[in-house]
């Protein structure tokens, strides 16, 4: 995988090795679905990161919390924060952080002791943990994602973390489809495999037009590909080359086909 600043036409160029495979490219509303679940990754991130400053406002024991988990509610987001009990049968919530009247708003509540859950963040955590077990993860940091489904089941993200403001980690992502328990690994998608540091960057007096990079795994882009594009401060177009065409994530997330 790799990152060019380049405009359309070389862009076409690189990939057009790619192009000497063609299958089944995917359909308008796999790509919309695409789209959806990259939105909600953006959102979650965005979540977590405003509910960790509310949170380390408040100065938290060393220890006190593991791991946090969102979850997305009919009135906004809402972060816990905390870690598993010694029995491993619930996660003790030490701080709540829910949404205010905008994104970065953020209202806590502290629990003490702390407040056991044996719902949806003990099963999240569980999958969590789960699919950390089943990664050999480089020496970096990782964030991970945890994304409910209509049929009770949930995909957990595990993404390379951002450590320096405007370089974008792009690859070494995975994604599990966990059962709804969250004891059981059903499937395993790797989405991009090296690690990229992306910044945006062009000759003087230039603006670069968007990034591009091919897929050496999948055939399609991927939800982090759109995830990638809406986390940026100030988003470019990404150009995804696959054996089946090239694509492109928009800076509102919407993927189109310009190259068959």
């Amino acid at each position: 995988m790799r990152i060019l600043w380049k405009l359309v036409a070389a862009i076409v160029l690189c990939v057009a090795p790619i192009l000497a495979q063609s299958d089944k490219p995917p359909s308008d509303s796999e790509l919309a679905e695409i789209t959806a679940r990259g939105r909600m990754l953006a959102e979650y991130d965005q979540a977590s990161w405003h509910a960790t400053d509310a949170v380390q406002a408040l100065k938290p024991a060393q220890g006190a919390v593991r791991r946090y988990i969102a979850r997305k509610s009919a009135t906004g987001w809402v972060v816990v924060f905390g870690r598993f009990s010694e029995a491993k049968d619930a996660f003790l919530t030490v701080y709540e952080a829910t949404q205010g009247s905008n994104p970065k708003q953020f209202t806590v509540s502290t629990f003490d002791p702390p407040r056991p859950d044996t719902g949806f963040f003990f099963v999240a955590a569980k999958a969590i943990e789960l699919s950390l077990q089943n990664l050999t993860l480089q020496k970096r940091p990782y964030n991970t994602y945890v994304i409910p489904l209509d049929s009770g089941q949930m995909y957990v993200y595990v993404l390379p973390a951002q450590t320096t403001a405007d370089v974008y980690p792009l690859g070494g992502d995975t994604r599990f489809l966990v059962s709804a328990d969250g004891s059981t690994i059903l499937e395993t998608r790797q989405l991009h495999k090296s690690i990229l540091e992306v910044k945006h960057s062009a000759p003087l007096g230039k603006t670069p037009a968007g990034g591009i990079h091919s897929h050496v795994l999948t055939d399609s882009p991927e939800d982090t590909d759109v995830f990638h594009v809406l986390r940026q401060t100030h988003p470019l177009p990404e150009f995804v080359g696959t054996k089946d065409g090239v694509y492109v994530v928009e800076v509102d997330g919407k993927i189109k086909r310009v190259k068959h």
